[in-house]
């Protein structure tokens, strides 16, 4: 793989790209709210390597509900938290899964998606980024916070997401301002974390192909 080709060279670029176009006092704000999440306590227990993952039942984009443990029982998942469609650097995330989601398949795992967006956001999500996968809507981040990945968006931070055109409560339905933690697990067909990318800095994310040699692994 050249560089540039792996995700985080493209969510750089996007950080960067961003970053260098902020008036200075929205630089400032950003920048120091960053550095409170990074020394925060945030997703400090969240669920990890060789945790039973917890299950849930939620809906998905076709008005039906996906239960986790059934899924498991047709092989094992590959559970993605992302903050929502609107966050461009989970967009290139999906984007990136649905790129190796033939071999995720063929290793025999299903791939879920999971955020707390409505199910019609997740919807437009879905439709938007061509994502072939099941995409559920963890209304609330109930879910999410059974896995330890919940945080609220620092207040400091709202005026300039509303300003960037991104409304949170509106997308998600609720006026928490609540988010996941991104998070990426492979849970195996007995429910057990095998892998597990937990990061509350939200421009790092699991490489897919570190997702596939898990995977392998776990088939050999």
């Amino acid at each position: 793989m050249t560089q540039g080709d792996r995700l985080s060279d493209r969510i750089d670029q996007a950080v960067q790209d961003f970053m260098s176009g902020l008036p200075e006092n929205d630089l400032t704000t950003v920048t120091q709210n960053f550095e409170k999440l990074l020394a925060s306590s945030i997703a400090a227990n969240a669920v990890n390597l060789g945790d039973t993952a917890p299950d849930f039942s939620l809906p998905d984009i076709k008005g039906q509900t996906l239960n986790l443990n059934e899924t498991l029982e047709q092989g094992p998942v590959v559970l993605n938290f992302y903050r929502g469609g609107w966050c461009p650097l989970c967009s290139l995330e999906l984007q990136a899964l649905q790129q190796q989601l033939p071999e995720i398949r063929s290793l025999g795992a299903t791939l879920i998606g999971i955020s707390p967006e409505t199910p019609d956001n997740s919807l437009t999500t879905a439709g938007k980024h061509g994502l072939d996968f099941e995409v559920v809507s963890d209304i609330g981040n109930k879910t999410a916070r059974d896995y330890g990945l919940v945080f609220t968006l620092y207040e400091e931070m709202r005026p300039l997401y509303l300003k960037w055109g991104l409304d949170v409560p509106a997308f998600n339905g609720d006026t928490s301002w609540e988010l996941p933690v991104p998070a990426t697990y492979l849970i195996d067909s007995g429910g057990v974390v095998r892998a597990a990318h937990v990061d509350k800095d939200y421009t790092r994310r699991m490489e897919p192909e570190k997702i596939l040699d898990a995977l392998k692994e776990l088939a050999s």
